[in-house]
């Protein structure tokens, strides 16, 4: 049933988040919880995560736009170190308020309450037809980049804002994706550089202990079926809509970083 579960998961949502470039993270880790530890969870997901990144690299990563790409991707980079580094001192930060979900105990706190309202004005946006037409200048392409970069260093959102943003600076579709994709990877490096794997070593001892690793080799190959699948519709999806469903995504991924799901 675990195969199952994390495979069907794996597969629709890395076909959703090729298209959005954010979300395969958010959405894939409570399927993990449901039959790991958070902790071992979180290193199961990560390493799909970043497999499937570097898959959607060799898919569409050739249609980025490599100008664009420089001016978001260097200072998003350079502010998740910043980010990263900054972690400690607001984990230290109270969480606003805590409630129960059933056997969880979830905390709403001021970083994720912050992002939150940063990614439901974006996507607002893109519901006004008055601002169809607002787009960002190549000038402040480094401004989104270092926000989304800062915030993706201190909690690990970093997609969302990066999407909100790209998507307003006038790229065709697949200049769009490929560029999404390929700073993803960049920001990723770069957060691991500070993190160190000595964080994530205890996690992935457990993860193998557990059995974990053929949950997570089955659960990589499904994310690269859904990756692959979604790259063939490409063609069919316009960019309008491809904004108007990037939306849909960011509303969801507002909601759930505001209430302390994610």
């Amino acid at each position: 049933m675990e195969y199952l579960i994390i495979c069907v998961s794996a597969l629709i949502v890395a076909a959703l988040t090729l298209l959005t470039g954010f979300g395969l993270g958010t959405l894939l880790l409570p399927a993990f919880a449901l039959f790991f530890p958070v902790e071992v969870a979180v290193a199961a997901t990560a390493v799909v995560h970043l497999l499937n990144n570097l898959f959607k690299v060799y898919l569409v990563g050739q249609s980025a736009d490599k100008k664009v790409l420089l001016l978001f991707a260097l200072p998003a980079a350079i502010f998740a170190m910043i980010g990263a580094w900054l972690l400690n001192f607001f984990s230290s930060i109270p969480s606003v308020y805590q409630y129960a979900l059933g056997s969880r105990v979830l905390q709403i706190t001021p970083v994720n309450l912050l992002i939150a309202g940063l990614i439901i004005v974006f996507a607002v946006v893109e519901f006004i037809p008055q601002f169809n037409k607002l787009s960002f200048k190549h000038h402040l392409i480094p401004f989104g980049g270092a926000l989304s970069g800062f915030f993706g260093g201190l909690s690990g959102h970093q997609g969302a804002l990066r999407a909100a943003f790209l998507v307003r600076v006038g790229l065709e579709k697949k200049s769009l994706i490929g560029t999404m994709i390929l700073s993803a990877v960049i920001v990723d490096i770069s957060r691991l550089l500070v993190y160190g794997f000595t964080f994530f070593e205890r996690d992935f001892r457990l993860l193998y202990q557990q059995g974990g690793h053929y949950l997570v080799l089955a659960g990589t190959l499904a994310a690269f079926s859904g990756s692959f699948i979604a790259s063939r519709f490409l063609e069919k999806i316009t960019l309008q809509g491809l904004k108007f469903f990037i939306a849909i995504m960011l509303v969801i991924i507002a909601f759930a970083l505001g209430l302390g799901w994610v």
